[in-house]
């Protein structure tokens, strides 16, 4: 019987896929724990193995394939003693017929809307019910647009502005369409119910983006050119909009003197034993602020348990370890690989970790568990001088901190001016789950560990 193969969810949270290369043939013979593709995840390149032994029959998803579903069908294993050519056919050549099926159902799904206007003669027995003629995507429930003139007028004199056909830009509904549907006398909306005593309003109409139409149509032809999107970046995009748009972030912004910690980072790099390697005798470890950071930051969420949490519907999740993400630039958008229990490591421990991390993740070979989950993130621009910003906290996290360039300000000490190397620090916070208050009492421990920085080795 033969044996099919489907696109594997390499995460949790994974939909589709890339399908970037086959590393079999069809006539190959395979055995369980045999790599036999690559496939591209939102943020990784993973290999996926043969779980079953038998010859590749048909390779039913070429090489380069753009966002395959999870579970779809992309080859197939003739078993032991099995004829391959007949494998392929009858295991390659059903499941197609299944992915097909949705597409032929889908007119189906249209007809109550092609069959919505006979309906209107049953309701032309009452006049006051007769709809106008439906324009601008109305019928499909989208939001009207209208200008607020429009809409004040119609709202006056009793007229559905959703059932009036706009002749304004992209069909924007304007005030010359509602006077002419005045004076038609139709579009007329029927006097809304009572809703009963403590009832719920009824929910806004959301506000929808721009079509991709109407954005390219604020262009000059030829005076671009389109780059589709890869998974990374719709994956990213989803993200951020999820948000920014059911998360009420809160910003804590202050700023820590780094001159004991850079005076300390230079001492145990100074000591830091050498290491033979390829390349020749090596330092052990070397630290940066970074490293620095995540450490002050995982020692400042165990010392405010409060805000080492998730926010949930149900529950409040209070973390035992600090997990600490750390935003990486990588080519088309960014990661964030995590330290597992940065509070329990050693500074050298954490930076090694993070170089590594760092490196796998520019060439997306991160697994799902190294960069899932996490209690709380670190966002740092000072590399390029950025002075201060707030970042957008990545779900499930309550928190993630935005770290701007040291610099020499000027700073008053003891009634005098002194010179010191500054660094603006900006917490972003789930006020659901850390509000001000707990926002600043974690912030302000973060900084009492930067400018204490010996409290951090032991």
């Amino acid at each position: 019987m033969p044996i099919n193969i489907t696109m594997p969810a390499l995460s949790p949270t994974m939909e589709e896929g890339n399908l970037s290369k086959w590393l079999v043939k069809e006539g190959d013979k395979v055995s369980p724990g045999d790599v036999i593709a690559e496939i591209e995840t939102d943020k990784a390149t993973m290999e996926v193995e043969a779980v079953d032994e038998g010859t590749v029959a048909k390779l039913v998803v070429p090489a380069g394939t753009e966002g395959v579903k999870v579970n779809a069908l992309i080859a197939v294993l003739a078993a032991e003693g099995e004829d391959a050519g007949a494998a392929a056919k009858s295991g390659g050549g059903t499941a197609p017929a299944k992915a097909e099926a949705p597409k032929a159902d889908a007119p189906k799904a249209e007809a109550p809307k092609a069959e919505a206007p006979k309906a209107e003669p049953a309701a032309a027995a009452a006049p006051k019910a007769e709809p106008a003629p439906v324009a601008n995507g109305h019928a499909t429930g989208e939001r009207t647009f209208a200008s607020p003139l429009a809409r004040r007028i119609a709202k006056e004199a009793g007229v559905d502005v959703s059932a009036v056909t706009g002749t304004g830009p992209h069909g924007r509904v304007v005030k010359a369409d509602v006077d002419a549907a005045i004076a038609g006398g139709g579009a007329r909306a029927e006097p809304a119910a009572k809703a009963p005593a403590g009832a719920p309003a009824a929910a806004a109409p959301a506000v929808k983006a721009m079509s991709d139409d109407q954005v390219l149509k604020l262009f000059e032809p030829g005076s671009f050119e389109l780059v589709p999107h890869d998974n990374m970046r719709k994956t990213i995009a989803r993200r951020l909009v999820e948000a920014k748009s059911t998360i009420p972030h809160f910003y804590l912004t202050l700023d820590c003197e780094l001159d004991a910690l850079l005076a300390l980072r230079t001492q145990i790099n100074a000591a830091a034993p050498m290491k033979k390697t390829e390349k020749g005798d090596v330092p052990a470890y070397k630290l940066s602020v970074n490293d620095m950071v995540i450490k002050a930051m995982a020692m400042a969420l165990k010392a405010v348990p409060d805000a080492n949490a998730s926010w949930t519907e149900s529950a409040m999740v209070k973390h035992k370890h600090a997990d600490v993400g750390v935003a990486v630039s990588i080519p088309g958008g960014l990661i964030t690989p995590i330290i597992r229990h940065a509070d329990e490591k050693t500074l050298s421990t954490i930076s090694n970790e993070m170089k590594d991390l760092a490196s796998r993740a520019r060439s997306r070979k991160l697994k799902p568990e190294e960069y899932q989950g996490g209690t709380t993130a670190v966002s740092n621009l000072g590399m390029f001088g950025i002075k201060d910003f707030a970042a957008v906290i990545n779900p499930p996290h309550a928190t993630i901190l935005a770290v701007g360039a040291g610099e020499e300000r000027a700073v008053v000490k003891n009634g005098e001016i002194k010179i010191a190397t500054v660094m603006s620090v900006t917490l972003s916070t789930d006020h659901r789950a850390v509000d001000g208050a707990l926002g600043a009492e974690l912030l302000v421990t973060f900084k009492r560990l930067i400018e204490n920085p010996m409290g951090m080795l032991v």
